[in-house]
C-alpha cells in the first residue's frame, strides 16, 4: 500500500465543495493508496458516501485524519484540524495565506507540509492543476446567472406580436478567467456585452467573444500586466481616468459584473457610490471580489443590498460553491493532477521533490517551518528573540535575562533619594511612551 489519503468534510459554513470526486478517488485507489472519506464530505456537492465507497474508498470520521499521509481539502485547515494531522503529512488546499500569518504558523508548528494550490504557476505543465482558473471559470458563469435572477427581466431581445423586449446591457469589469466566462455566458443568453480591463492583451479576446472593449489606452495601460499574466495595481491617476470613462457607461447598464482581484492585495474599488446612484432602478451589480473588500462601494459580503435608487448590489460569498456539484469535480481533478506528480512511479510512494518548480511555487510550510519566500521572512522576524535592554524589558518578557528587572528595581530607591527626582524620571517617561505606542500599533495591524 502506498499510504493513506484523507478527504475531510469542510467545516466552513459557506463551503459546499469537497476535495475529491468518485473519479479521482478511483484513480488514487488505482495508484495503490488507501482513501478514507469523512462521512458526509461530498453531500453538498451531490456526491453521496455510497458513490465514494463504490470506487474503493472507506467511509470514516474526522479523527481518521491522524493516520493520513495526505489530506486533500478545499480550504485551509483550522488550527484545531491541523493539530489532529500526522506530523509530516502533505496538505493540499486553497490556503489563503495573505493576512493569515497565525494560521500559516500553526501549520508549520503542526509539522505538516502544506501546499497553497492558488500559487500554482500559470505554465503549460500546470494548467490541469490551476485551481484559480477552474473555479473562476464557474464563478464567472454563476455571476451572470445571479445577475439575471436579480435583474428579473429577460436578457435577450425578443420580438413578439405584443411588442419588442430590448436586450439587456451587461458590463464586465475585469477580464480574467471569470470575466471571459461571464462575457461568453451573457452573450449566449442574448445580452449586449461590453467589457474593460487594465491589460491590453485581453482586448482581442473580448472582441472574439462578441463584446466591445472599453479602456483608457495610454502608456500605463500598455504595461499593465505581470509576467505571470495577472493584472497590476494601477496608479491613482490611471484609476481616476478609467473611472471618468466608465462612469457615464455604467449609468446606461442593466447589469454590471466586477471580477478584479490582485493576488495578496485588497480588491481595487472600481465602482463608486456615485456610479451606483447613477444606475436605473432595477439594475444589478454583482461583485465577485466582495471577499477581498469588494470592487463596488456599498457591497456587503453575503448580502444582496438594495440601494436608495433601487439598484441591487449582489455580494454572494464563495460563488464557485454556488455550483458545487460542478466546482468540486474540477477542483478534485486539480488536486489529483498535482498529487500525482509527487508519486514515485517505481515505489508508488509519496516522494516530494523539493526542487520541482511546482513544489517550490506552492509549498508554504515544511519541516516545522514556513518556507515560502513570501511568508518565511515574516515568520522568521516573529520568531526572532527581542533584544535585551537592561531596565526596559518586563520581568515576563522572553527577551529578559532575569537580571534586568532586578537592576531596575534596585535603581528605583536611589532615584527616589536623589536631589533631582523629577529630572531623573522625566526622560524615562518620554522613552516608554513611544515603545508602548509601537507595540499597540503592531498588535492592531496583526
Amino acid at each position: 500500500m502506498s499510504g493513506t489519503i484523507f478527504i475531510p468534510r469542510e467545516l466552513d459554513a459557506i463551503e459546499s465543495r469537497v476535495g475529491a470526486s468518485p473519479d479521482t478517488v478511483k484513480r488514487l485507489v488505482g495508484l495503490g493508496f488507501a482513501v478514507v472519506v469523512e462521512t458526509g464530505a461530498g453531500t453538498l456537492s451531490r456526491i453521496p458516501d455510497a458513490d465514494y465507497a463504490a470506487v474503493g474508498a472507506v467511509i470514516g470520521k474526522a479523527g481518521d485524519a491522524a493516520k493520513a499521509d495526505v489530506v486533500l481539502k478545499v480550504r485551509r485547515p483550522s488550527e484545531a484540524e491541523v493539530k489532529g494531522y500526522k506530523q509530516g503529512a502533505a496538505v493540499l488546499a486553497t490556503m489563503d495565506p495573505y493576512g493569515n500569518d497565525a494560521a500559516v504558523a500553526a501549520m508549520a508548528k503542526a509539522g505538516v507540509t502544506a501546499f497553497a494550490m492558488e500559487f500554482m504557476p500559470r505554465i503549460t505543465r500546470a494548467q490541469v492543476m490551476d485551481v484559480l482558473s477552474s473555479q473562476a471559470n464557474l464563478a464567472g458563469y454563476q455571476a451572470v446567472i445571479d445577475g439575471a435572477a436579480e435583474y428579473d427581466r429577460a436578457l435577450p431581445m425578443m420580438m413578439t406580436a405584443a411588442g419588442t423586449v430590448p436586450a439587456a446591457k451587461v458590463f464586465i469589469m475585469g477580464v480574467g478567467v471569470a470575466g471571459l466566462q461571464a462575457i461568453a455566458t451573457a452573450r449566449r443568453m442574448g445580452a449586449i456585452v461590453t467589457a474593460t480591463d487594465v491589460r491590453p492583451a485581453v482586448k482581442e479576446q473580448v472582441a472574439s467573444l462578441g463584446a466591445k472593449f472599453l479602456a483608457v489606452e495610454d502608456e500605463e495601460f500598455k504595461a499593465a500586466e505581470t509576467a505571470g499574466g495577472y493584472a497590476k495595481e494601477m496608479s491613482k491617476e490611471y484609476q481616476a481616468k478609467q473611472a471618468a470613462l466608465t462612469a457615464e457607461h455604467i449609468a446606461k447598464q442593466d447589469i454590471v459584473i466586477t471580477t478584479a482581484l490582485i493576488p495578496g492585495r485588497p480588491a481595487p474599488k472600481l465602482v463608486s457610490a456615485a456610479m451606483v446612484a447613477s444606475m436605473k432602478p432595477g439594475s444589478v451589480l454583482v461583485d465577485l471580489a466582495v471577499e477581498r473588500g469588494g470592487n463596488v462601494e456599498g457591497a456587503v459580503p453575503g448580502k444582496v443590498v438594495t440601494t436608495a435608487n433601487g439598484a441591487k448590489i449582489v455580494g454572494h460569498l464563495n460563488v464557485p460553491g454556488r455550483v458545487a456539484a460542478s466546482a468540486s469535480l474540477l477542483y478534485a481533478k486539480n488536486l489529483f493532477a498535482f498529487l500525482e506528480t509527487m508519486v514515485d512511479k517505481t515505489t508508488k510512494q509519496i516522494a516530494i521533490n523539493r526542487d520541482d518548480e511546482l513544489v517550490k511555487a506552492t509549498m508554504l510550510t515544511d519541516g516545522g517551518k514556513v518556507v515560502h519566500p513570501n511568508f518565511a521572512n515574516a515568520a522568521a522576524a516573529a520568531d526572532k528573540p527581542k533584544p535585551i535592554v537592561p531596565g526596559q524589558n518586563r520581568g515576563d518578557d522572553p527577551a529578559s535575562d532575569g537580571a534586568a528587572p532586578a537592576k531596575a528595581a534596585a535603581k528605583k530607591p536611589a532615584a527616589a533619594k536623589s536631589d533631582k527626582p523629577a529630572a531623573a524620571k522625566k526622560p524615562a517617561a518620554k522613552k516608554s511612551a513611544p515603545s508602548a505606542g509601537a507595540k499597540t500599533s503592531s498588535e492592531g495591524d496583526a
